[in-house]
Formats: structure tokens, C-alpha cells, sequence
């Protein structure tokens, strides 16, 4: 048995934040029904058609989930959706601000008929506030938060590459939902959720606030190199490999001028006997290991830091990562269907002894529809009067 099995979750999602967190929900065992429009459904399902013609994206955050295709602006749809949600667990949504009250759908009005269910309300900046009703896309957000200010080149601000602030939007989400299922355990009362990309975000730019706050000095933007550790950067061998050192503590720091350096009165130098004095020495020191590396070939430099046991890391491509030997060996594929066939999938990162993840089919736009509303109780006619309304 899966640790969610039993747990229903219907929700209102699209793009990135709300699927991610419903799909780590899918993958513990809950029952996740996906409500999306009838004419084109999730707009992320046409963000491209990299995987067999599906969206990568959808693909990544759909998997184990039920569509039930549904226009919310529909005459009935709003009795679908309340004999949907009194039966479920949990209702997640990311709707504009204000627009699941218009569909009758208030977080209050919710739990006030069904005291037991927990609500997630992920927005972009939260409310109340002045950018309360502000579109909030993640580089957007990574931009508000002052992330794209720290990242990149000194020359060259960036965004991180990948949407990292829905990702920690669904993840906070996600954490929060499995907070409030365990504390309905004790008390049997579920509870209101709001996550916004800003707060979530906003949390994971603490070091660097703190940094900032206090040192009257925001981190230097150094492109792959670390602001305020030395040597944390990349470096090029001989045979133009590339390499990441990540040198953290003393130990490391004499280990490497001994070893793989072969250098060892370099760590007690003035200029880099110290974490703060390598920061502030930075490009003496880059130059310096740069100059030993230049004439190494990649293998006598990577035999040289297993030797000392000193961190670092090859740059991969994204297409070496997905042929990682790590990934291989640790048994990390899986096989899910989709409406393009059969597609690998990753499994969680999280592993719990004894349940395994739903790892289930990626959904075709609704798929599920028919099934979901005759177990509603809509009868065959009102279903097919809906279709031929385009309702569903």
C-alpha cells in the first residue's frame, strides 16, 4: 500500500507550480483528478513537442494523474465541481487572484461544508499586497527576488535555468499539504494553505539576503564560480575537459596544495591560508591552479583529486545526465505510458522501504471525464448533452 492510497485530490492546475506539487501526491498513491479546459486543456500540454510529439513539460509533471476536461464558465459545471470536492481530501489551485471565488469555490465556503478538507491556494505573490494581482511567470519572480541579480556572469545577469521558483512553490505546497493531512490525523479538521513563487523563493534567497543585509555588500555575481567560497569554480585540463572544484574546509584546502597542486607550502600563503582570504584573492588563485591544469591531461588531474579526496565534479550535459552511470546503477527508470506510447521516467528522489511509486500513465485531455462524472452520479445522457455543449 502506498503511503497516500486512500487520499483524493482534485485540482484546478496548470503550468508548473500546482502540477508539481499534485504529481508528488500521484506518486505517494493519491488519487489526483486534473481539471482542465476542454479546449486545449493545461497550457503547458503546448509548450513543445520534444517527447513524441508531447510537451516536455507535461509530460514531467502529469504522469499517475486523471483529466477530467471541464469548462468552469459552464452553467453546471460549478455542481460537478462541488460533488467533486465534497468528496476529496485535498483541493489545490492555481487560479488568478480572486477567480476561485467567483466560481463559488472560497477556501471558507469549502471547509465550511466539509471541515476535513485541506485547501492550497499557490499564487504568485501572495495577497494582500501591491503585486497581489501582478502576473507572477518564474523568471519574472526570479528577477522580483533579486535571483537573477546574483546570477550569471559579472557582465551578463541570468535566470536560473530551470523554473525554479514553481518548483519551490510546489514543493512548499506539496510539504504543506502532507503538514496539514498529518495534523487532520490528530484533529480531524483540515486546514487553508497559501503558497505564493514569491515566498517561496524568498526563502531559498536567505543566505544571500542575510549576506546582504549585514554586510552592507550584495554577493558578486561570478557566473559558475561560488561568491563567497574559493576555489569553488570551473576549471579546463590540458585535453579540454572541464572540471568543478568545490574546496569547503581546511582539511580540503592542504590536501589539494599537496596532492593534486603538488604545492603544499601554497596552503599556508598569506593570500590563501584562509577560506576569506582565497575570496579575496580570487584571481591570483584561479590563475595559479589554472596554470597547473593547463599542462595536465584530464585523467591525471581526476586521479590527483581521488587521491586526495577533495570534491569536484564534471561539467555534464543534460545528455550525459540522463546516461548518468548513477542513475543506472542505482535503478532510477522507470516505464509510464502516455498517448505517445510508451516514455522513460525518473522515479521520486525520495525512496520509502516497502511502497513503491505510482509511476502511472501520462493522461490524454479528458481521458477520464466519463468515468469521473458517472461515479458523480451524472447519468449517460446529461454526460453526452455536456459534450455536445463542449462543457466537457
Amino acid at each position: 500500500m502506498r503511503p497516500l492510497e486512500g487520499i483524493t485530490v482534485v485540482s484546478i492546475e496548470q503550468a508548473v507550480a500546482a502540477p508539481f506539487a499534485t504529481r508528488q501526491l500521484a506518486d505517494a498513491g493519491a488519487r489526483v483528478i486534473k481539471i482542465e479546459r476542454p479546449d486545449g486543456g493545461d497550457f503547458a500540454r503546448g509548450y513543445d513537442t520534444a517527447v513524441n510529439g508531447l510537451s516536455s513539460y507535461f509530460v514531467w509533471l502529469n504522469r499517475s494523474k486523471e483529466s477530467l476536461a471541464l469548462d468552469l464558465k459552464h452553467r453546471s459545471a460549478r455542481d460537478v465541481l462541488a460533488r467533486l470536492i465534497a468528496q476529496a481530501d485535498v483541493f489545490v489551485h492555481n487560479l488568478a487572484p480572486g477567480a476561485i471565488d467567483r466560481l463559488g469555490a472560497a477556501p471558507a465556503d469549502l471547509r465550511a461544508r466539509n471541515p476535513r478538507l485541506v485547501t492550497c491556494a499557490i499564487s504568485g505573490y501572495g495577497a494582500p499586497g501591491p503585486y497581489a494581482g501582478k502576473k507572477a511567470y518564474d523568471m519574472l519572480v526570479q528577477a522580483e527576488v533579486g535571483l537573477v541579480s546574483i546570477t550569471g556572469s559579472s557582465e551578463t545577469p541570468s535566470r536560473v535555468g530551470i523554473s525554479v521558483a514553481d518548483i519551490a512553490a510546489g514543493m512548499y505546497a506539496y510539504s504543506g499539504i502532507l503538514t496539514a493531512l498529518f495534523a487532520r490525523a490528530g484533529s480531524g479538521r483540515g486546514a487553508a494553505l497559501e503558497v505564493s513563487l514569491f515566498d517561496a523563493l524568498g526563502e531559498w534567497m536567505g543566505a544571500p539576503a542575510y549576506y546582504t543585509a549585514y554586510s552592507g555588500t550584495e554577493p558578486a555575481r561570478c557566473g559558475a564560480a561560488h561568491a563567497t567560497i574559493a576555489p569553488y569554480e570551473l576549471f579546463t585540463s590540458a585535453d579540454g575537459a572541464e572540471i568543478f572544484l568545490g574546496i569547503q574546509n581546511a582539511r580540503e584546502w592542504r590536501r589539494f596544495c599537496e596532492v593534486v597542486l603538488e604545492q603544499p607550502a601554497l596552503a599556508a600563503d598569506p593570500r590563501f591560508a584562509s577560506n576569506a582570504v582565497r575570496v579575496r584573492h580570487r584571481h591570483e588563485l584561479h590563475a595559479l591552479i589554472a596554470g597547473v591544469f593547463d599542462g595536465l591531461a584530464a585523467a591525471a588531474i581526476l586521479a590527483r583529486l581521488e587521491s586526495a579526496d577533495v570534491a569536484y565534479a564534471r561539467r555534464n550535459s543534460v545528455a550525459e545526465f540522463v546516461a548518468h552511470p548513477q542513475l543506472l546503477e542505482r535503478d532510477c527508470w522507470r516505464t509510464v505510458d502516455s498517448p505517445a506510447g510508451p516514455l522513460r521516467a525518473l522515479i521520486p528522489p525520495v525512496r520509502m522501504s516497502g511502497a513503491d511509486p505510482a509511476m502511472g500513465a501520462v493522461p490524454s485531455l479528458g481521458e477520464h471525464s466519463d468515468r469521473i462524472l458517472a461515479e458523480l452520479g451524472f447519468d449517460p445522457a446529461t454526460i453526452a448533452s455536456w459534450r455536445k455543449e463542449q462543457m466537457i
